[in-house]
């Protein structure tokens, strides 16, 4: 077990690593869904249409095969992330069980993976089913996200975090993880509704929404852009509150003007017709808003709250 500054620095720089690497991996994901890839290995886990290494006879295989390997490669790569911190930090250390949760949630992420091939909820599949399992994936990615980006952040030498005695200040945080995952799951939702129900122009596609005999899905995506702007309201004014508490000023910065991002990409998103291209550079801005979300309330709550005696077991082990 090391201890060394240095040590230190390696392992945040290789969580850094994994997450950017990981963060390739989700999009890749999208681009299969986007592209109607799923089905590209038929309906086999983990073999790719009953073979090892298939033979690429579809641009739909080679999507598909693609991301089962990158897949694989970064769940090897969380392993021994977690391996990694375990050996490097003592017992007690945040960044420890911050890397086995991001163990768990990478390991989620596979489950769901594959139980979308087995379940053939993939391709055409235009099922309500197929439409929770989204939500579902997306909530697991957002808090692998999370969990990453905390290991980076305590193994970097990021401060602990101090949810006692934060009064209004850490309902604030909660309602705004929680409107965020809301409006990601309802994002999934609306991206697998302009997948499998495009529209030729942006009014055909509100004649779709609210046609009476429209499918679920393209009512369900209605929904989206009005929970987005609420959410993105809340989320500038928490990012103007955590702008107050020391350190945390950068990352409640960086979040600020990513919501302000995410909204104009929503609004071309939508006035395009959500092209796969377009759909892409939504989902990384989200996972970065998201990224950037965890940052900053992390960094607001290592604030230690007046209320704390100042020789309390809490404020010593601060020290």
């Amino acid at each position: 077990m090391s201890e060394r500054p240095e040590s230190h620095a390696k392992l945040a720089r290789y969580a850094w690593i994994v997450i950017v690497a990981t963060l390739f991996v989700v999009l890749w994901g999208a681009l299969v869904r986007a592209t109607g890839s799923g089905a590209g290995c038929g309906s086999h886990w983990p073999l790719c249409n009953g073979e090892v290494v298939p033979q690429a006879e579809t641009v739909a295989t080679t999507i598909e095969f693609t991301h089962r390997v990158t897949s694989g490669f970064s769940v090897l790569m969380v392993v021994w992330l977690t391996i990694w911190t375990y050996r490097v930090f003592r017992k007690g250390h945040p960044a420890r069980p911050a890397a086995m949760w991001s163990l768990i949630f990478m390991l989620g992420e596979a489950a769901i993976g594959a139980a979308l091939v087995l379940l053939s909820l993939v391709a055409d599949n235009t099922s309500i089913a197929r439409a929770w399992w989204m939500g579902v994936h997306l909530v697991n990615t957002f808090l692998l996200f999370g969990a990453l980006t905390l290991t980076a952040y305590w193994a970097g030498g990021g401060r602990r975090i101090y949810i006692r005695g934060q009064g209004m200040f850490a309902w604030l945080l909660v309602a705004a993880f929680a409107l965020t995952l809301f409006t990601g799951m309802s994002g999934a939702i609306a991206a697998l509704g302009d997948t499998l129900f495009p529209a030729s122009s942006l009014q055909e596609g509100l004649r779709q929404d609210f046609s009476p005999d429209a499918h679920p899905l393209t009512r369900l995506r209605v929904f989206h852009p009005f929970i987005a702007v609420v959410t993105a309201a809340f989320l500038l004014h928490a990012a103007g509150r955590m702008r107050l508490r020391p350190g945390a000023k950068r990352w409640a910065t960086a979040l600020h003007l990513t919501v302000l991002a995410q909204i104009t990409l929503g609004v071309i998103n939508l006035m395009l017709l959500a092209p796969v291209w377009m759909q892409l550079i939504h989902l990384f801005v989200a996972d970065m808003l998201w990224i950037f979300l965890v940052l900053a309330s992390a960094a607001s709550l290592a604030t230690v709250p007046d209320s704390t005696p100042a020789d309390s077991p809490e404020l010593a082990r601060a020290a």
